[in-house]
């Protein structure tokens, strides 16, 4: 084969490189604008007055005439401001003490020798087997005969805990070299003071992951405050939509409507979008071994 072949021959797979990688792009590309599409639809939505949103038989993309009324609107109709308070306490709180629980249990799994460790951990396991409305019920249940309805206790305490995540930081844990662990111990450094020394520096990025993640899961928090509260003052901004939508406005007025949605969800893509990567690195981490 002489040099002109050659040089066909990748000329050819350059162009086919090139091909491949534009047809990647224009499909990321194209997958992009279809998951964000909602999000844009929704606060074009929420600047569109009501007569011009109801006025389009043909839904238009674009507006001339933004306006920020239906944002007043949506803080004004319901108490979405005390909303956001209730979901902060709860949120906050309720990570809080999940970390504790959590890095605890970890670190018990992870580096203490206790009789019938390894049948303990995989009953702990099975647990994520169990069917979410059925912990629904029972803690339903639980809590009502504790007389905590209608509390912020009553909306944390089934909360505080986490299989998953004590799997994932129970697996961060047991990379780190156990001679590090043992060489503490003949230094007579405690177990509470080598997990905080040690263990928890080292794990950093899956622990910011499990936070954010927690953070997350208690902010879109739905069924269950629905469930364990009726009375208004202990909503959270999740229940507070659908209590836009049956006492103020919501299948009439759909601007206001996603005002209220955008209001709600802009602080989680905030959070994500800073902290992605962490998350990314933390999941990642968190999940191989070795």
């Amino acid at each position: 084969m002489n040099e002109k072949d050659n040089r066909k021959i990748e000329i050819r797979a350059g162009i086919r490189d090139r091909a491949r990688t534009i047809g990647t792009y224009l499909f990321l590309s194209l997958w992009g604008i279809i998951v964000l599409f909602p999000f844009y639809w929704m606060m074009l939505s929420s600047v569109k007055s009501y007569g011009s949103y109801n006025s389009e038989y043909v839904p238009k993309f674009f507006t001339l005439t933004p306006t920020m009324e239906n944002y007043i609107t949506a803080f004004t109709a319901v108490p979405l401001a005390r909303y956001f308070l209730n979901t902060l306490i709860f949120t906050v709180v309720t990570t809080a003490i999940m970390m504790i629980v959590v890095i605890l249990s970890a670190f018990a799994f992870a580096r203490l020798d206790f009789k019938g460790k390894d049948i303990v951990f995989s009953m702990f396991l099975s647990l994520m087997m169990i069917p979410n409305e059925l912990v629904i019920i029972t803690n339903f249940v639980t809590i009502t005969n504790l007389n905590l309805r209608n509390t912020f206790m009553g909306l944390i305490l089934p909360s505080v805990t986490s299989v998953f995540y004590i799997y994932l930081l129970k697996e961060n844990f047991e990379q780190i070299p156990e001679e590090l662990y043992k060489a503490a111990k003949v230094d007579g450094t405690s177990d509470f003071r080598y997990l905080w020394k040690v263990m928890l520096p080292i794990s950093k990025p899956t622990i910011v992951t499990i936070t954010i993640l927690k953070v997350i899961e208690c902010w879109n928090s739905y069924v269950w405050p629905r469930l364990i509260t009726d009375d208004s003052n202990y909503f959270l901004v999740s229940n507070g939509i659908q209590e836009i939508r049956e006492n103020g406005f919501g299948r009439e007025n759909v601007p206001a409507m996603m005002a209220a949605v955008v209001v709600i969800s802009v602080p989680l893509v905030v959070l994500f979008l800073i902290f992605r990567h962490k998350i990314m690195a933390g999941v990642a981490r968190g999940g191989t071994k070795g």
